[in-house]
């Protein structure tokens, strides 16, 4: 019922209702399952606003500018159908010579039996034929070439679903053994996705007493990094003190009383303004910050003590899994909307040599369409951002905390959310593609041999049941010894 030019109220903790632009009020707006940055962004009266993100802090008066069809999040929509759509079917082997293989035994068979018949003529040349045309299709028949890929593709399947790695189609099964290129999303990715506490120093003080002070200020802020200084106090258990006073400078910091000291937490311009003595602490400040780190000066009573840094920090285990990719000969680039200083800090960490940043969601998909030109390209990622691209590379990995576009989009899903399974599922269908082509070479050689014995007629057709019978128990015991392998 929303139509272009409606002025809308979007309250704190709602979804923003279309793309428009804000009217009256302040506040921060979490974009990251579209845009990729992993802090909220600060939104006051002229600033745009994406339909589907989430509205953190304060009361929005807004005006639709884009709605239905026409907004970000129905575009990406539109991105991904075609990615879907592009993309042709790939023709099983094991159906491209059965559709050769099955007309040709026929007609070997029919060529035995003409041949018999009329080329050794006698008593008993009809039984004869027939029985050597029997041995043929009996030994012929494609029972292992039929069962080759079905088996190995379930009992992978089976694997793949005991270590929480969900593939959605046998074709995907495939397709994961064969990429050489794996792109990873930087936020909720290999990052936790959330600003976290990475560094507190202080200065004649204990750490945990700068952080009980900043903590207790910022319980009055509904800022995303003050929440993360008041999570790390809450986890190292330290008792928040009453404040008063409270004051926050948009952009800068905040301040209050606590303990009957003033207690001032932000940025260098922020203690500059106040005329704080800064105590040499701009330096760790600056260097905190190269690191893509957010920096925030505490200063107490006048002077400046130390500096609580915020960052969206790796996952646990994130580092690990870009080694096991590369150990694997794989080659590993991170693709993110996050600004390039954050990306290639992150990637120092993470492992990753190759980074491409500042990258828009409608832009992710092209930049995978330019890769597949050196490789096949498997995606791995978990917003609405990251939907274009999973649908277009050949294998789409979604992590299961991710959003539920992703995982629609993603033909693979890690349920745990461990980057390390995608390490696992590529190994996983490589094994399952080598057991393929293992039941595919065993079905081949057998017949390659076999048949010209039972055209000659030295194959009694019963010994041909047997002979046929021992190969498609060897394909499926040869598939279910998946299930034994280590990933």
């Amino acid at each position: 019922e929303v139509r272009q030019g409606d002025i809308l109220i979007v309250r704190p903790g709602e979804k923003i209702p279309v793309d428009a632009v804000t009217l009256e009020g302040r506040s921060s707006v979490d974009e990251s399952m579209l845009t990729g940055e992993s802090l909220p962004v600060p939104k006051q009266p002229g600033d745009n606003l994406i339909g589907a993100t989430l509205n953190k802090q304060g009361l929005l008066k807004i005006e639709a500018t884009k709605v239905g069809k026409e907004t970000a999040l129905a575009q990406i929509v539109r991105l991904v159908e075609e990615a879907q759509a592009s993309k042709a079917p790939i023709q099983k082997l094991a159906d491209q010579v059965s559709a050769v293989f099955v007309p040709a035994v026929i007609l070997t068979a029919a060529l035995t039996f003409a041949g018999w018949y009329l080329l050794a003529p006698g008593e008993g040349a009809f039984t004869r034929a027939l029985i050597n045309m029997v041995a043929v299709l009996v030994i012929a028949c494609p029972c292992a070439m039929g069962l080759a890929t079905p088996t190995a593709v379930m009992v992978g399947s089976g694997k793949a679903a005991e270590a929480g790695i969900l593939f959605r189609s046998s074709e995907a099964l495939e397709r994961a053994g064969s990429v050489s290129i794996i792109v990873l999303d930087k936020t909720g990715t290999l990052t936790k996705g959330q600003p976290t506490v990475t560094d507190i120093l202080a200065q004649g003080m204990e750490e945990n007493e700068l952080l009980r002070l900043a903590a207790s200020v910022e319980k009055g802020s509904e800022h995303p990094l003050g929440e993360a200084i008041w999570a790390e106090a809450t986890t190292r258990s330290l008792s928040l003190l009453p404040l008063a006073g409270f004051h926050a400078e948009a952009g800068l910091g905040v301040e209050a009383e606590v303990d009957n000291l003033r207690v001032a937490i932000g940025s260098l311009r922020l203690m500059q303004e106040r005329g704080y003595a800064l105590n040499g602490w701009e330096a760790q400040q600056n260097r905190l910050q190269a690191q893509a780190k957010t920096a925030m000066l505490v200063a107490i009573a006048g002077q400046v003590r130390g500096v609580i840094a915020v960052a969206d920090t790796l996952k646990e285990g994130s580092a690990e899994a870009v080694q096991r990719l590369r150990e694997m000969g794989l080659r590993v680039i991170m693709l993110t909307g996050d600004n390039a200083q954050t990306a290639h800090a992150i990637a120092a960490q993470a492992g990753v040599d190759e980074v491409i940043a500042e990258a828009l969601p409608e832009t992710k998909a092209a930049h995978i369409k330019r890769l597949q030109t050196a490789g096949a390209v498997a995606m791995v990622g978990d917003g609405v951002n990251d939907a274009p691209a999973l649908a277009q590379a050949e294998v789409g990995i979604a992590l299961g905390a991710g959003t539920d576009v992703a995982m629609a989009a993603a033909p693979v899903t890690l349920l745990s959310g461990d980057l390390r399974g995608v390490a696992r599922a590529i190994r996983l269908s490589r094994l399952t593609l080598r057991a393929i082509r293992q039941n595919l070479f065993w079905a081949f050689i057998y017949n390659i041999l076999l048949i010209p014995a039972a055209m000659s007629g030295s194959l009694n057709p019963m010994l041909a049941a047997g002979a046929m019978a021992f190969s498609s128990v060897f394909v499926v015991s040869n598939s279910l010894r998946l299930r034994r392998a280590k990933i």
